[in-house]
């Protein structure tokens, strides 16, 4: 069969669709950034960020059209607001790049994963490609000024071991005690503390610039909640007196609407979203019983808050649906009134 008439996949239209989606919304948000970044480092890559974007969507929109796929509405110029003031400090421009770098990875792997034909396969492989080079250019760039922290430094191990007890799962037990943490623990850990630091930040940029009641509670709900989980992260690691990385990150005093409450809910769904795949990850590789259970409780506390965050965003009708099956009972429905 012709390649060209090779229909889409399920999967291919909920790749594109979501794809399409997430890089209008970073294409608003990094716009915005450059106009303020001062930082002679920084810019470069939040350019090539928001370049990324930008050539996604050039590339998506013949697809779609191709495929008489309708464009998503998605977010446009409308979403944010050039003119407002200076909101988020350079080092948080090059953190945002970083983080959202990393999630684009493991989306775009997963994409590829999905993808059948050699059109929607190969866009999915060089975006893979593009977000890995803006990955490390964040990386080199952070490392380079001192804004980015290594992962904790440990031993290296000089021979192999075997785990020769059940003690080595026990750690809810509070009368005995609870083994130190191994690397992957650690690693885990110390990623879930940077993810919560960069959504603590952006909540509290969105709360405060935003006129709606109900997404600054929301927002605040949110920077809590993130508080909260950084301190039991962090807690967890001095346990076993290993230090995380103290953020000198900044979000500026501005009350001034800067993006659209749409835009704004749409991003925090993304973040916990991402959040929920760290937390199952790290949970699925940590071996001390009381990490286990800590993510599984974290996870549901982060899940209802996506619960709350797509009611308001159904109330307010920002809700842009993804593309679905016709429902065959209203189908039928539709033909008995004809």
């Amino acid at each position: 069969m012709n390649e060209a008439n090779i229909p889409l996949t399920s999967s291919e239209i909920g790749s594109l669709w979501t794809g399409y989606m997430n890089d209008s919304m970073s294409k608003q948000v990094l716009g915005f950034m450059l106009k303020h970044i001062q930082d002679e480092d920084i810019k470069p890559v939040v350019q090539y960020a928001y370049d990324i974007s930008s050539n996604h969507l050039n590339t998506l929109v013949p697809i779609f059209e191709n495929e008489q796929f309708t464009i998503p509405n998605g977010f446009t110029e409308q979403d944010v607001n050039m003119n407002a003031p200076w909101l988020f400090s350079d080092t948080l421009c090059l953190m945002y790049v970083n983080h959202m770098a990393k999630a684009g990875m493991l989306i775009y792997s997963g994409f590829v994963s999905m993808s059948y034909r050699d059109d929607v396969c190969n866009y999915f492989v060089q975006a893979l490609n593009d977000t890995s080079n803006l990955y490390k250019q964040s990386l080199e760039t952070g490392l380079s000024k001192g804004l980015i922290a290594r992962h904790p430094y440990m031993e290296v191990p000089k021979e192999t071991d075997y785990v020769d007890s059940k003690k080595y799962l026990i750690g809810l037990n509070p009368f005995s005690d609870k083994r130190p943490l191994n690397a992957v623990e650690i690693s885990h850990l110390y990623q879930n503390i940077l993810t919560n630091s960069i959504g603590m930040h952006l909540c509290i940029a969105f709360a405060q610039t935003s006129p709606s009641k109900d997404v600054q509670d929301y927002m605040i709900r949110g920077r809590d909640i993130s508080k909260k989980h950084l301190k039991i992260f962090t807690d967890t690691l001095l346990q076993d007196d290993v230090e995380s990385a103290q953020s000198n990150v900044s979000v500026s005093g501005s009350t001034t609407q800067t993006f659209s409450d749409k835009l704004m809910m749409f991003h925090m769904n993304l973040l916990i979203s991402a959040g929920m795949g760290n937390y199952s990850t790290a949970a699925s590789t940590s071996q001390r019983s009381d990490l286990m259970i800590n993510y599984e409780r974290l996870s549901f506390e982060i899940s209802r808050l996506a619960k709350s965050g797509a009611n308001i965003m159904i109330k307010h009708n920002w809700l842009e649906q993804p593309p679905g099956i016709k429902d065959p009972k209203k189908l039928a429905k539709s033909q008995q009134k004809g």
